[in-house]
């Protein structure tokens, strides 16, 4: 019988450090450490057209888009997580020095066959338990469509949004999000 492997838990300070001189992200579960692989160029292109849509409606305004390379810190009961959502929008952000941010009004995760699973059980779970997030958007990349979980007197509502005529509102940061921006330069295969 072989001895069961044991995990070396990081605190969060030890954490912190070593991602700050790694070259490659990795996301923090209570101690444990998981190294992020890179993404498909549509996922990056789909991403990157958010943060611009986002960044250019809320230009002047306290609220401010990041992007992938911006950690959520998340307090759970008994644990910490730090996730690197694709985009996200801060209303309240961390000091300037820090490396994450705290209090996201809006996050947003472009969904891949490696992390569809995740971003909707674990991470969206996680999310959900930040009292300032407003809205959790899931986007996919092979058709024009998101999930929107939106925060409501009641809980979360899950909403869909489909089709490039379709223009998703966001009043909790007083923007919209046209699936044409969202879907700008993306080819979608025939079925």
């Amino acid at each position: 019988m072989s001895a069961a492997r044991q995990f070396v838990l990081l605190s969060v300070q030890e954490y912190l450090e070593t991602e700050r001189n790694s070259p490659v992200k990795h996301e923090y579960l209570g101690g444990v450490v998981y190294a992020m692989s890179g993404a498909r160029n549509v996922h990056n292109l789909v991403a990157t057209n958010i943060s611009a849509a986002l960044w250019s409606q809320l230009r002047g305004q306290p609220c401010r888009t990041f992007n992938s390379d911006t950690k959520i810190r998340i307090r759970l009961p008994g644990q910490t997580r730090f996730y690197y959502p694709d985009a996200s929008v801060v209303c309240r952000p961390n000091p300037p020095q820090e490396v994450y941010q705290d209090e996201p009004a809006v996050i947003v995760e472009v969904l891949s066959e490696s992390t569809r699973r995740t971003d909707l059980g674990e991470k969206k779970d996680a999310y959900l338990s930040i009292p300032s997030l407003a809205v959790y958007l899931l986007v996919e990349t092979s058709t024009p469509a998101l999930v929107a979980f939106r925060r409501t007197d009641h809980g979360f509502v899950r909403e869909v949004w489909e089709g490039l005529d379709a223009t998703l509102p966001l009043p909790e940061i007083k923007v919209e999000l046209p699936l044409t921006e969202i879907y700008d330069g993306v080819e979608f295969l025939e079925d």
